[in-house]
């Protein structure tokens, strides 16, 4: 299992902190979209480090099109020599439709179109065939030579898909090369919903499961006294009930039997009471979700849960603390027993 970190947003620290991360042995580093573009930050990232991969987890989809995804892909997996892990999400209808302005429908339909169209693409830069990709989503036909950047002596980049639900899940297996779990996820949900979807997209592609990389960002809590474990429980409860506010995610609630608490969530978001929604999840929903405990506690637990399953895992978090550090110790000893 390889262990992944965060690269940070800020331009002047993404180098700095990448060059930490492999340091400490860490096999990639992530960038997110936030408040800040999730591209630029790999550059540093890249000029700082040898051998770590960098890719994007996530960047969002719809708020481009597969030409300037492609073109910035490229030009990445050019600079890091093939270190380069293009990592797509769908994000939801309102911030697609309302603060990117871009259009929404048919979400699995269209990443698959996204995913083939970006596919086309490379191929005519790799001169396997002219451009003449036509969808119901994405056309794309015109490339002169003056636009084309020619073949990647490292090869295409690899793309991962972030996904949650069964369909896109399912979509997952079928076309991409890696798949993200959302953070929002439980052990028993991963297991029992989403790996039978994942695989049955593995069988509609042909492919082995060894052909596609599972990754997930782990939940946390961890502390060394009680003191860091409440700062961390809250912080981490916030975030359960920022996901869980959103409809999009219910399926992993009602999978627990805690459909309701979508309903509550959600009225309360609405309202702006970001502290009283994470006064809703309860020890038993923050265990669920998180490994709770010391570093090696959690290492431990994290072990147990994803060992047998998960590819690449990583920290619900952008810079690594001290309590991650050991905990990442923790598991690259777990690995070498």
């Amino acid at each position: 299992m390889k262990l992944d970190g965060g690269i940070p947003l800020d331009l002047n620290q993404s180098g700095e902190a990448a060059r930490r991360l492999e340091e400490m042995g860490y096999s990639g580093g992530w960038s997110a979209e936030l408040d800040h573009d999730p591209f630029l930050p790999l550059v540093p990232a890249i000029n700082q480090t040898e051998q770590l991969q960098v890719g994007t987890g996530i960047a969002v989809a719809f708020a481009r099109n597969p030409m300037t995804i492609a073109n910035l892909a490229w030009d990445l997996q050019l600079h890091s020599q093939g270190r380069f892990i293009l990592g797509l999400g769908t994000q939801i209808r309102p911030h697609i439709t309302k603060r990117f302005s871009m259009p929404w429908s048919a979400p699995v339909g269209r990443m698959r179109e996204f995913i083939k169209a970006l596919h086309a693409i490379w191929d005519s830069w790799e001169g396997k065939a002219p451009l003449k990709f036509r969808g119901d989503f994405y056309s794309h036909t015109l490339m002169t030579p003056m636009f084309n950047p020619g073949p990647c002596p490292h090869g295409r980049p690899p793309v991962f898909l972030a996904a949650v639900g069964p369909k896109m899940t399912e979509l997952a297996g079928e076309v991409a090369d890696g798949w993200f779990s959302h953070g929002f996820t439980t052990e028993s949900y991963l297991k029992e919903v989403s790996l039978p979807a994942f695989a049955k997209g593995l069988e509609l592609s042909g492919r082995s499961r060894q052909a596609v990389e599972i990754s997930i960002p782990a939940m946390a809590v961890m502390g060394t006294t009680e003191k860091e474990l409440e700062a961390a429980a809250v912080g981490t409860r916030q975030q359960i009930a920022f996901y869980g506010s959103t409809p999009a995610y219910r399926p992993v609630l009602e999978h627990h039997g805690w459909g309701a608490l979508q309903d509550e969530l959600n009225a309360l978001s609405k309202q702006g009471e970001w502290i009283k929604m994470g006064e809703l999840i309860t020890d038993d929903i923050l265990q669920t979700f998180a490994a709770v405990g010391t570093p090696v506690e959690v290492a431990a637990e994290l072990w147990r849960r994803f060992a047998d399953v998960v590819d690449r895992l990583s920290f619900y978090s952008t810079t690594p603390s001290e309590n991650h550090v050991a905990a990442v110790e923790k598991i690259q000893e777990l690995q070498g027993a």
